[in-house]
């Protein structure tokens, strides 16, 4: 559990020093998105030639890593550019952070190895999720 413990921790981190990527990665990840949910960023992932490396966080094997250079691939650069302004960064750095927290946080959020066929929830549901995470640090 050192591993995971220590992946989670950096996950909590960097979520509470960075209180906007809470909305940033509700945006992303929550059905009622307009990116999607989780299926919608899978599906990008999948057209930019990166499924295989959502798949691996989404499965019970290791996460593969990403890049920020492959999460501006994934996004775009104007869905990139907008989630920077949401954070008050640059996109570089605004992918370098998704970069880092979306491989444990979406591994966390799919404990079962499968993506839920309902989606990971609304917003609300999420942000509880995303809650409920990071108290256990």
């Amino acid at each position: 559990m050192g591993l995971l413990d220590s992946v989670m921790g950096a996950v909590a981190s960097q979520l509470q020093q960075h209180g906007g990527m809470s909305q940033v990665l509700s945006d992303l990840l929550a059905n009622n998105s307009a990116s999607g949910g989780l299926n919608g960023l899978t599906e990008k992932f999948n057209q930019a030639g990166l499924g295989n490396i959502i798949s691996s966080w989404i499965g019970s094997g290791q996460n593969l890593p990403i890049s920020a250079d492959q999460i501006t691939s994934v996004l775009g650069r104007s869905n990139l550019g907008q989630i920077a302004s949401q954070l008050g960064i640059d996109p570089a750095q605004a992918s370098s952070q998704l970069s880092q927290i979306l491989p444990g946080l979406i591994d966390q959020l799919t404990p079962q190895g499968t993506a839920p066929a309902g989606g990971l929830g609304n917003s609300g549901d999420l942000a509880g999720m995303l809650g409920s995470l990071l108290q256990r640090r």
